[in-house]
């Protein structure tokens, strides 16, 4: 694919997210949400040029985005140092979450131990509201409630280097969880899996928070190789 897709196309489609004041952030969170919606697909050249004139930034705030993004795994440079759609193997993908999943067992124990219970009863509230507005509003709206979710519990284990790293990985996986996500026909077992980590982590049950969490995780890897070959499958 040699052309970028038309922003301001798009712009109709009720992808556009509230703007932040700042421009890079603001190009960052547009082109984010083009990639996770797979607007623009996997391998997709962003030229610099034509990407800086269709959101009407110039090309300086345009790169810190990039670089952003570039950090958040979701675009990478060809060997000529061009930006494009990054386009992670299943394998690389697995592996990651395989790390996450051991990052938020962790989370998930510390919780239970270290978490107050006004933490614990927010925790249960934000599962119960992205529960009440599932298949509701916008995809993406969702996934960020779901996101916040798996933030929350593992900012209170209150380890700060678990909620760097966390976040660190988070940032790498937000395409790949975001597929996951979309897959309405594993809806039902996410439901269930996320009521399994709420009970667990308000019966303060460590093991049990971390089991539950690792295998979410381990549902996501099954989810996104899935999407990813009825994908490839439609290609």
């Amino acid at each position: 694919m040699s052309e970028i897709i038309d922003l301001a196309v798009l712009a109709d489609s009720k992808v556009l997210l509230k703007k932040p004041s700042n421009l890079a952030d603001n190009a960052a969170e547009l082109l984010r949400t083009m990639i996770l919606l797979e607007k623009f697909p996997p391998g997709m050249p962003l030229p610099e040029r034509d990407t800086s004139a269709a959101l009407g930034i110039s090309r300086t705030p345009l790169r810190e985005a990039i670089r952003l993004l570039e950090r958040e795994g979701l675009i990478e440079f060809s060997a000529s140092r061009r930006p494009r759609v990054a386009n992670p193997s299943i394998d690389e993908i697995a592996d990651y979450l395989r790390v996450q999943g051991a990052l938020e067992g962790l989370g998930g124990e510390l919780a239970c131990i270290n978490a107050t219970d006004k933490e614990l009863d927010k925790i249960a509230s934000m599962n119960s509201d992205f529960f009440a507005m599932l298949g509701k509003e916008e995809p993406m709206d969702s996934f960020k409630r779901d996101m916040a979710i798996h933030s929350a519990i593992v900012a209170a284990g209150h380890n700060q280097p678990l909620m760097k790293t966390h976040a660190t990985y988070n940032a790498r996986l937000w395409r790949a969880r975001f597929i996951s996500s979309q897959r309405k026909i594993s809806r039902a077992k996410t439901i269930r899996e996320h009521q399994t980590i709420i009970d667990a982590l308000l019966s303060r049950d460590p093991q049990k928070a971390s089991r539950a969490l690792k295998s979410h995780l381990t549902t996501a890897i099954s989810n996104v190789t899935l999407a990813m070959k009825e994908r490839d499958a439609k290609s």
